[in-house]
């Protein structure tokens, strides 16, 4: 069911790196079919991004990031265990950009990546959403160094984690991060088809 949504006006306010932040003076359709009194809404653009699940089903292990996030920082732990993931750019196909993050991040080439969803993080304040893919990898896929893009302030480290250490980690709230919880929630679920 589409409802109406009348935009007054619209300005980016604030743009620093990868972050634009735009303030819109709306009205909205009610669920009653009348019109919302007229609001103030800001929304936090960063993106569409892209993150994978990579799975060496041979002995049953993931491989994740581990790196430092500043925004944790204050509320802990800075540095979070997570999957890896990357910002799509302008014009790029997401399956494209997660081939090339996982290459630059852990060192690995995939070909062949299983979309899982794409989804919001915090539609409450962003609009940035993550398109999840699942990949089976094996040893021989491991074809550079990883570690990230220097000149982008990035140190990465890779670990590999047997599969119910990784579920574990989610019950010890040592995994915080939402796509990763997500992408192993997906897996426990999914196992026995992939």
């Amino acid at each position: 069911m589409s409802k109406r949504v009348e935009i007054i006006e619209q300005e980016e306010i604030f743009k620093k790196a990868i972050f634009r932040i735009n303030q819109a003076r709306l009205r909205h359709e009610r669920y009653d079919g009348t019109m919302s009194e007229e609001m103030v809404r800001l929304n936090l653009e960063r993106g569409d991004s892209v993150a994978a699940l990579l799975h060496n089903q041979s002995d049953d292990t993931l491989i994740f990031t581990e790196q430092f996030r500043y925004p944790t920082y204050a509320k802990g732990p800075g540095w979070l265990l997570e999957l890896a993931a990357g910002s799509v750019e302008e014009g790029e196909d997401p399956a494209e950009t997660m081939k090339r993050e996982l290459v630059e991040e852990i060192g690995y080439h995939v070909e062949k990546l299983r979309y899982i969803a794409k989804f919001y993080l915090s539609p409450g304040g962003t609009s940035e959403r993550i398109h999840l893919y699942y990949a089976s990898i094996t040893p021989e896929a491991k074809v550079a160094a990883g570690g990230g893009v220097t000149h982008e302030g990035e140190d990465i480290r890779t670990v590999i984690m047997p599969y119910h250490e990784a579920l574990m980690k989610i019950e010890t709230g040592d995994i915080e991060d939402a796509k990763t919880i997500i992408g192993l929630q997906w897996l426990k679920m999914n196992k026995a088809y992939v």
